[in-house]
């Protein structure tokens, strides 16, 4: 362990807060243009030969994430730096935070498809190694494999989702693609993308890792779920809606999967006494409604939706630090040994309840705007507007009981504290989420700088004209009565939070753990990957042949019924002496098949290729028949001598089998030859060589030329390979030699 009194950061600490705010006052000079509805795009060649660009677009919706990022990236920063001040770690960690903080500006930035997936894959990375930062402690350790795992998976299916989007527009440029609605794969690829935004931003039934990367220090906690990490597929969501939404399966999916995630995680939230943990468990109630919104379809719901992004991210970080606040000051961040401390620590009192009053829906705090805005375009949607309407009124009411957990309960009562002299921490601790604070009243009393951005944004994300206002009073309306409604359920069940935690740890009892069912389908991956190896690698050579075989056999008849071209038609008429062949060489293989003599099995393999070389011959092919004679002398050799040190033959079942594989996998390769012949291809690799073969390489026999001069490379490769192996094989031999003696 580190001892605190024998190391000091010193300033270089403050240089990763430095420079995000000189990229939030960047970022800051696109704000007036980008709000008067100006786009800019900035194209860098990457890849040219696969039309893959990294292009990146500054337009509202980016905009916005930049700002969030950088700006509440700065505040983290600089609480970072002094949360750990004392710790020699403190350099590692402002890396891997500066590391992920650059993969998020590329992932809202970018405007090519694969631009985009390669900053994801770079936050999945990074927040693996947060999320696993203390990885001398086990639960560091599951809790930053589990989020790996989950985003992981998500993060291929992404990546697949991409590529199909890509190919059925025929670009990579996302503000390029149309609309892909009526595409042939649009289920497929809704599902690729859904799967991939849901594991991201911690939707059910892929919410369960977020909690647990509560393991994280409070500055990365804060960070991750407040502006970044979980809203990275809010964001995909949302960049994605002009070219896949408005179908009625992209907006029940949103509803029902916000709507399950919102509900599920307010009443788990209520069942914490961990601060930090219950504020995950609200950070998914924020992220359902979100997705919930954005799956509404109407510009009420969309622009609701946008506004709740930099509300959540302004009252959620603010919360996530003074529960830091709590921890430093008070020793404890656990709700029942924490009261009475608004004397004591009179800046995080302060602090906590102006969050806690944004984070209620309280006028006049942003907040309030929020919660308004999502229930106008909850009651707009056409189909589900009551479905909708009532999950978010539930969830908005457990989320004001929430809020008085982390802004009422430590602060007020008898003091209780584990420090007997608990006090605020350093200026620099309080200094950023009192700005935050403050933040949400100020924009929950001046709105109209935040309106004409999220008007760009609405349009930009619909593909349409039309955006809600956004401003404090909307009148006497629906919406006003269901937030008069929310405050009067959230103070009840505030009032009788203590019974509903025990009802909830009772039902608990009842509900599977979520670990718990990720730890067995985690074990049955796990014993089914091992009973597969043990099936189909079992350390004979047989098996291992088989398994190739079958599998070659597969793709080829895969090849073929997937191929648009015809089959071409057998010849029939041909010689006598031909179908004599043939009958030769079928022969020869029944008998390798069904002989009980090793030696009788390798006469018949080398007149199966005396055979093909005869069929060589009469079709004018007599350098090749040539090479097909002497690598058949020498297989013969070859076999004969390993045969003598291989086991005995299997039963007739296996050989069977082995009959099965081999015609299974021998007809594919004869029509997939015939396909080949009857297809479409393009002569000019053909035409090429057959006009170059004489003047560049001195030959006429153009399969000779290809092998040993336009290839010879491959050639000397191919050569080498089966020197190596013969090698590899020798010394294998003499090694058993040895063993025996």
């Amino acid at each position: 362990m580190t001892d605190p009194t024998s190391y000091k950061a010193g300033l270089w600490r403050f240089v990763p807060a430095t420079v995000q705010a000189i990229l939030f006052g960047f970022f800051c000079t696109y704000l007036a243009p980008v709000s008067g509805g100006q786009i800019f795009d900035y194209v860098y060649p990457w890849v040219p030969a696969l039309g893959i660009e990294a292009a990146f677009r500054v337009d509202a919706l980016s905009l916005l994430f930049a700002l969030l990022i950088t700006g509440i990236g700065a505040i983290c920063f600089l609480y970072a730096a002094s949360y750990f001040e004392a710790d020699r770690r403190l350099k590692r960690l402002l890396t891997l935070m500066s590391l992920f903080a650059a993969a998020m500006l590329g992932l809202v930035l970018a405007d090519d498809a694969i631009t985009l997936f390669v900053a994801w894959e770079m936050t999945t990375l990074t927040s693996f190694l947060l999320v696993g930062f203390d990885h001398q402690k086990e639960r560091a350790r599951y809790s930053a494999q589990q989020a790996l795992l989950i985003t992981g998976i998500g993060g291929l299916a992404l990546m697949a989702g991409l590529i199909l989007m890509g190919e059925a527009a025929g670009t990579y440029r996302i503000s390029e693609m149309g609309d892909l609605t009526n595409a042939p794969m649009y289920l497929v690829i809704l599902l690729f993308i859904f799967i991939g935004a849901f594991t991201k931003s911690a939707q059910f039934p892929f919410h369960f890792w977020l909690p647990g990367a509560m393991a994280a220090p409070t500055p990365v906690s804060a960070y991750l779920h407040s502006a970044t990490m979980v809203k990275a597929g809010v964001y995909l969501i949302a960049r994605l809606s002009p070219q896949l939404g408005g179908t009625d399966i992209w907006i029940w999916t949103l509803t029902l999967v916000g709507a399950a995630t919102m509900v599920v995680a307010s009443f788990w939230a209520l069942r914490q006494t961990d601060l930090k943990l219950m504020l995950a468990w609200t950070t998914l109630m924020g992220l359902g409604a979100l997705m919930m919104g954005l799956g509404g379809g109407s510009y009420y719901a969309v622009g609701g939706a946008l506004t709740f992004i930099v509300v959540h991210a302004f009252y959620k970080a603010a919360l996530f630090l003074t529960v830091g606040l709590l921890d430093k000051g008070a020793g404890t961040r656990e709700a029942d040994q924490l009261s009475g401390l608004r004397r004591a620590m009179p800046r995080a009192f302060i602090i906590a309840m102006l969050a806690g009053a944004s984070m209620a829906g309280l006028p006049p705090f942003v907040g309030f705007i929020g919660k308004e805005l999502i229930y106008e375009g909850a009651l707009q949607s056409p189909v589900q507007g009551i479905f909708a309407a009532t999950a978010s009124l539930i969830a908005s009411a457990l989320m004001i009981a929430a809020a008085g957990m982390v802004a009422i309960g430590p602060f007020f009562g008898e003091q209780k504290s584990p420090k007997e002299a608990p006090k605020d921490p350093s200026p620099l601790m309080w200094v950023g989420p009192g700005l935050l604070a403050v933040g949400g009243l100020l924009l929950g009393l001046f709105p109209q700088g935040l309106d004409a951005l999220i008007t760009q944004m609405t349009q930009t994300v619909r593909g349409e004209y039309g955006a809600p206002e956004v401003k404090l009073w909307h009148g006497v309306n629906t919406a006003l009565f269901l937030s008069l409604l929310t405050f009067a359920l959230g103070a009840l069940f505030y009032r009788y939070l203590r019974a509903i935690q025990g009802s909830l740890i009772i039902e608990e009892r009842r509900v599977p753990d979520s670990d718990r069912v990720y730890d067995i389908l985690l074990n049955a991956m796990k014993n089914t990957a091992a009973w597969t190896a043990r099936t189909v690698q079992d350390g004979r050579m047989m098996s291992y042949l088989r398994v190739t075989f079958i599998t070659l056999g597969l793709m080829v008849w895969a090849a073929i019924f997937a191929g648009e071209g015809q089959v071409a038609t057998l010849e029939l008429d041909i010689p006598l002496f031909h179908w004599v062949i043939v009958a030769i060489t079928a022969a020869c293989t029944i008998t390798i098949l069904f002989t009980g003599s090793r030696l009788i099995a390798i006469a018949a393999l080398g007149g199966v290729g005396a055979a093909i070389a005869v069929i060589f011959v009469l079709y004018s092919a007599i350098d090749v028949a040539m090479t097909q004679l002497l690598v058949e002398i020498l297989i013969v050799a070859f076999v004969a001598i390993a045969f003598i040190k291989l086991p005995r033959a299997g039963t007739g079942a296996l050989r069977i089998g082995d009959a099965i594989v081999a015609s299974v996998l021998g007809l594919g390769v004869t029509f997939g030859m015939l396909a080949v012949q009857g297809a479409d291809i393009a002569l000019d690799v053909t035409e090429f060589f057959e006009q170059a073969s004489y003047p560049e390489a001195a030959g006429r026999n153009v399969v000779n030329v290809i092998l040993v001069d336009f290839r010879a490379l491959d050639t000397l490769g191919e050569v080498a390979v089966v020197v190596i192996a013969g090698i590899a094989a020798l010394a294998a031999l003499r090694a058993g030699k040895r063993i025996k003696e």
